[in-house]
């Protein structure tokens, strides 16, 4: 089961990272709680609870599968998010 809290450490840390890199970013650009980064935060919470349901769903045929998909979904989101990050810098 360790994978399993190291996969729930890992998507906390990820999309934590990309919460606080909008804060930096904000700062540095003096526009604190600008539209373009509330949404880079939303869209990170929502990725979180939705990633996380699916790590604590039981109900699935194959769990190794399913939680190998659920780390390559936080892979692409993740990417997807820094990039929107990128272009608020």
């Amino acid at each position: 089961m360790a994978s399993i809290r190291d996969l729930k450490k890992d998507i906390n840390f990820v999309l934590g990272d990309i919460i606080e890199a909008v804060y930096i970013v904000e700062a540095a650009k003096n526009k604190q709680d600008s539209k373009e980064g509330a949404k880079i935060i939303d869209s990170a919470i929502e990725t979180f609870d939705d990633l996380i349901g699916k790590v604590n769903d039981k109900n699935v045929e194959n769990r190794k599968a399913h939680l190998n998909n659920v780390r390559g979904e936080l892979e692409k989101k993740a990417t997807s998010l820094v990039e929107a990050l990128n272009k608020l810098g």
